[in-house]
């Protein structure tokens, strides 16, 4: 939703003008109550509430008319708060800033009309109307199989994380009661374990919280770059532990092995410096 916030912000100008100058030009809505602005709601996707206040009491004198159905609830209902969140201008229109709607519990603006001594509200959904604009693209039947997709293959991806890191500990506990002592290699082993698992998992929970929770639709998102270093910086805390374990098992056993170690551990070296050299050159693209 943050980046729907955002490019709403950075769009903000033409979305005012749009709505403002749309509903001016529908003309008289006092005409189009009596078939419960059923027109609107065919002109406007984005529309999902209607209701209309008296003038001078700012009491609510019509039913919700949602796109599907009414409610007679708000009826009576003082709404003076919504004047001290607007401003009218020469041609009697208003429109507010985006907040949560108490109706209908998400994001909307809602431009107001006076008119015969009524003040008319109408709610459009922050994200439906991005979309009509063509400021976002979302299609739900795709949406929901990339979603049904993301899902499936992080929870899978989360599983095999909770396996690899049980795998762990059962190996490591195994092992001690078996050999009845510590070595170094009992020791890094399971922390290498650990640390692909904690990789593998959190990898899974960021493609769970971007992809399906909160899907992205920035076309203009770093959220790749930042998902793609953190799972980096893990492999190469993994890598490095098994570089040091590799050290202190050639230091123990054979030093003629050393070469093998150094190579490994410059490996590593060419992955830090690339990877900082990415982030160096991310940072400074933006």
């Amino acid at each position: 939703m943050q980046e729907f916030m955002d490019t709403y912000k950075n769009n903000i100008d033409y979305i005012e003008n749009f709505l403002l100058e749309t509903v001016f030009n529908l003309g008289s809505l006092h005409e189009r109550e009596s078939s419960n602005f059923s027109k609107l709601f065919k002109i406007f996707p984005s529309l999902e509430l209607v209701y209309v206040c008296d003038e001078k009491s700012m009491i609510q004198i019509s039913k919700n008319i949602y796109r599907n159905k009414t409610s007679n609830i708000p009826i009576g209902r003082d709404r003076n708060y919504l004047l001290e969140k607007i401003e009218f201008d020469s041609k009697n229109i208003a429109i507010s800033k985006t907040y949560i709607s108490s109706a209908t519990g998400e994001t909307c603006v809602t431009v107001a009309k006076k008119e015969d001594d009524k003040v008319y509200f109408l709610d459009f959904n922050v994200s439906a109307l991005l979309q009509r604009l063509g400021l976002i693209e979302i299609h739900s039947g795709f949406n929901f199989i990339s979603k049904s997709f993301y899902f499936i293959t992080a929870g899978v991806m989360m599983i095999l994380a909770l396996f690899t890191i049980g795998y762990s500990i059962f190996e490591f506990v195994s092992s001690l009661l078996v050999k009845n002592g510590l070595s170094i290699e009992l020791i890094f082993k399971p922390v290498i374990a650990l640390t692909l698992g904690l990789a593998i998992f959190d990898l899974a929970k960021t493609v769970f919280a971007q992809e399906v929770v909160f899907k992205s639709y920035s076309k203009n998102s770093d959220a790749e770059y930042k998902v793609l270093t953190k799972f980096s910086i893990t492999i190469i805390i993994a890598l490095l532990i098994e570089s040091l374990m590799v050290v202190f098992k050639i230091a123990i056993d054979d030093y003629s092995q050393m070469l093998h170690a150094f190579y490994l551990i410059g490996g590593v070296s060419i992955l830090i410096f690339t990877l900082g050299l990415f982030i160096y050159f991310t940072k400074k693209a933006k």
